[in-house]
C-alpha cells in the first residue's frame, strides 16, 4: 500500500509541470495565415509549421494557426484578411505580395509579417527596409538585379534567342512589379519581351498559342497565386508548345518545368515563424528590419532540357545548385 501511494504521488508529481503547461486552446496565441492555394500540402506550410516547432510552437498545444485558403483566386484576398481580422489572431502571416497588400488594407493593428515579396518598397507594404514602422515587416524574396540574372540564365540556356515572352496576371501586384523589374534589364541583354496577360486558367491554352504566333523563343513565367495554383498545367502547356521557360520558384521545376532562379521558398516560410516568435515575445513589427535575400538558387531540368532538344552549357550546369534528372 504504501509502494502504491508513493506511486501515485510521483506521477502527480511528474504530471504537475505538464498540467501546468497545457493551455486551452482558446488562450492560445492565434496567427493567421493567408495562403494562395487550395487546402493540402505544400511546401510553403510544412516550412512554416517546421519554424515553429524548431522554437517550441506545437501547433494545437502551444499556438493555434487559421489558414485561409485563396485557391489562385487573387481577388479573395481582401475578404480573407478582413476574416482574419474579425477573428482578431495575434500576427497575419501573407507569403506573397496580394495577401501582404490586403492584409496591411484590413488592419492598421495586427502584425502583420509578409513572405516572398518581390518589392516592398515598390508595393508600398513598406518605405524603410531598416526600420519598415507600423504593424509590418517581413521578408522579401527579389533583389534589383534579380530580373537580369533571371533573363541572363535564359539566354545562357538558350543562346539564340532574341524574344521572351512574359507569362504574367496583371491584377497580382507582384506580378506587375517583376515585369518592371524584367523590362529595367533588357537593355543590356538585347531582348525583346513579349509580355502576355493571364486572369484565370482559361486564358492559358491562348496565351501560349499567343507566344507561338508572336514566335517567342523562350518565356519567363511570374510566380504568384494564379501560376502556383496551376503550376503543372503551365509545365505541361509549355512542354506541348515547346516553349524553354525560365520559372520564377523552384517548385515548377520540380513539376516538370525546364529552370528557376529564386529564393529558396522552404527557408523564407520557415523564417517566417521566427519573426512570429520575435513579436509573441513583445517585439514590435515596426522595429525588426525586413530582411532581404542575400543568395538564390538555380535549378534546371535536365529530362526537360533533352525533350526540348537543348544541349546545357557545362558553365551553366557547374552552377545550378541543383540538376533534377
Amino acid at each position: 500500500m504504501i509502494a502504491r501511494r508513493a506511486f501515485l504521488g510521483a506521477l502527480a508529481l511528474l504530471a504537475g509541470p505538464l498540467a501546468a503547461e497545457a493551455q486551452p486552446v482558446g488562450t492560445l496565441p492565434r496567427v493567421g495565415y493567408l495562403f494562395y492555394g487550395s487546402p493540402g500540402s505544400s511546401r510553403e506550410i510544412d516550412a512554416f509549421r517546421q519554424g515553429l516547432r524548431e522554437l517550441g510552437y506545437i501547433e494545437g498545444q502551444s499556438i493555434a494557426v487559421e489558414y485561409r485558403f485563396a485557391s489562385g483566386q487573387v481577388e479573395r484576398y481582401p475578404e480573407l484578411a478582413a476574416e482574419l481580422v474579425r477573428l482578431k489572431v495575434d500576427i497575419i502571416v501573407a507569403p506573397g505580395t496580394p495577401q501582404a497588400l490586403a492584409a496591411k488594407q484590413a488592419t492598421r493593428s495586427i502584425p502583420i509579417v509578409f513572405v516572398l515579396v518581390a518589392d516592398a518598397v515598390g508595393a508600398g507594404l513598406i518605405t524603410n527596409f531598416a526600420r519598415p514602422g507600423g504593424n509590418i515587416t517581413g521578408l522579401t524574396s527579389s533583389s534589383a538585379e534579380l530580373g537580369g540574372k533571371r533573363l541572363e540564365l535564359l539566354k545562357q540556356m538558350v543562346p539564340n534567342a532574341s524574344r521572351v515572352a512574359i507569362l504574367y496576371n496583371p491584377t497580382d501586384r507582384s506580378n506587375v512589379l517583376i515585369v518592371k523589374q524584367l523590362r529595367e534589364s533588357v537593355p543590356t541583354l538585347g531582348l525583346i519581351l513579349q509580355p502576355v496577360e493571364v486572369r484565370e486558367p482559361r486564358e492559358f491554352e491562348g496565351a501560349f498559342v499567343a507566344m507561338t504566333r508572336e514566335r517567342a523563343h523562350a518565356m519567363f513565367g511570374t510566380p504568384g497565386a494564379l501560376t502556383f495554383e496551376h503550376r503543372k498545367v503551365l509545365v505541361d502547356l509549355a512542354a506541348k508548345h515547346r516553349i524553354p521557360a525560365m520559372w520564377g520558384h523552384r517548385s515548377f521545376v520540380d513539376t516538370g518545368g525546364l529552370m528557376s532562379y529564386a529564393v529558396n521558398l522552404y527557408d523564407q516560410n520557415r523564417q517566417a515563424a521566427v519573426f512570429v516568435g520575435k513579436i509573441l515575445k513583445g517585439a514590435k513589427p515596426g522595429d525588426l528590419p525586413v530582411e532581404q535575400p542575400t543568395t538564390y538558387e538555380l535549378v534546371i531540368n535536365l529530362k526537360t532540357a533533352k525533350a526540348l532538344g537543348l544541349r546545357i552549357p557545362p558553365s551553366l550546369l557547374q552552377r545550378a545548385d541543383q540538376v533534377i534528372e
